[in-house]
């Protein structure tokens, strides 16, 4: 049975992407942030995987993590993946996302056997004097791979779009609002406060993205690909589809706009073209939009109804 290590593994793309590696047959071990406060996601989400203590960041544990399970696959999901947050600790994201990653391929140069992911982000897209930290950041981890794969190793990136699910963390605006419009429509709250909804954005479902890097590491050569569904929807399509879910059809009375949410930096578009991960990897994306976001909310309804947090009957649409 290969072995699979997967970083970052309780993170919502960690745990689509653990729990399909265990339908394909793989040993999955995943790592989680030393002092973890996760064990209840780990609980509910990642029954079977091996869950073991790294801060990607220390180079010797990683080394000797890999000597220990002897992955054949390693997919590098860890790193902070806030926008926002990269704004306000530049440094540390460009130690976790970039300098890590690096440190991560330099461990593996004498290692030829074991084949490397990595997640990157359309944020790197566009013009690089706009960039976020994280964008820098993860410019910096793309840079790493290609030297890598220059040098002979089987390394790749993905390009990865927005992509959301139930277990997206409360702290992205996607959540937020799924969150928000689930309280609303149980009279918990009254109000939902946002930024900039104008934007335009290109939103998949991450169980989609989870299978497409399942599939990447077993093409025949590294080959790099974006991860997207090519349609893109404003945050305001985003509200008005997740308060429609709930059935209120007019979201205005509810919104209000607070200029201290507005990023420093926001690209107005972000549309991607998924045309070569359709060709190299036959990957479709099984989930709309709509499905997605309504999905969420009713998810978000019955966390409050319920009070149970987390579940896995939560990770896919019906």
């Amino acid at each position: 049975m290969a072995t699979a290590l997967v970083t970052g593994v309780a993170g919502q793309d960690g745990i689509y992407l653990a729990r399909e590696l265990l339908a394909r047959g793989s040993r999955v071990v995943g790592t989680v942030r030393p002092a973890s406060s996760e064990a209840t996601r780990m609980a509910a989400y990642l029954d079977g995987v091996e869950v073991r203590p790294l801060d990607v960041r220390d180079t010797a544990s990683f080394r000797t993590l890999v000597d220990d399970v002897r992955p054949a696959r390693i997919f590098n999901l860890a790193g902070l993946s806030s926008v926002g947050q990269s704004w306000r600790e530049p440094d540390l994201t460009e130690e976790v996302n970039g300098a890590a990653v690096e440190r991560m391929l330099e461990v593996l140069a004498d290692r030829p056997g074991v084949r490397f992911f990595q997640a990157s982000s359309a944020e790197e897209l566009g013009d690089p004097a706009a960039w976020s930290p994280y964008a820098r950041s993860k410019a910096q981890a793309r840079a790493a791979v290609e030297r890598a794969r220059s040098a002979g190793s089987f390394a790749c990136v993905a390009t990865l779009y927005n992509h959301e699910s139930p277990v997206r963390g409360p702290q992205f605006v996607t959540r937020k609002i799924t969150r928000a419009v689930a309280e609303i429509a149980l009279r918990r709250r009254s109000t939902l406060a946002l930024g900039n909804t104008a934007v335009t954005r290109d939103w998949g479902f991450a169980g989609d993205y989870a299978a497409a890097m399942a599939d990447q590491l077993e093409l025949d050569e590294p080959r790099d690909v974006v991860l997207a569904t090519g349609v893109g929807h404003t945050l305001d399509d985003l509200v008005r589809t997740a308060f429609g879910a709930a059935g209120i059809d007019d979201p205005t009375a509810y919104i209000e706009h607070d200029p201290a949410l507005m990023r420093p930096a926001d690209v107005p578009v972000q549309v991607g073209d998924p045309s070569e991960a359709e060709r190299l990897l036959g990957w479709r994306r099984t989930v709309s939009f709509e499905e997605m976001v309504e999905h969420m909310v009713r998810v978000d309804v019955e966390r409050l109804r319920s009070g149970i947090d987390e579940s896995p009957t939560y990770l896919v649409p019906a």
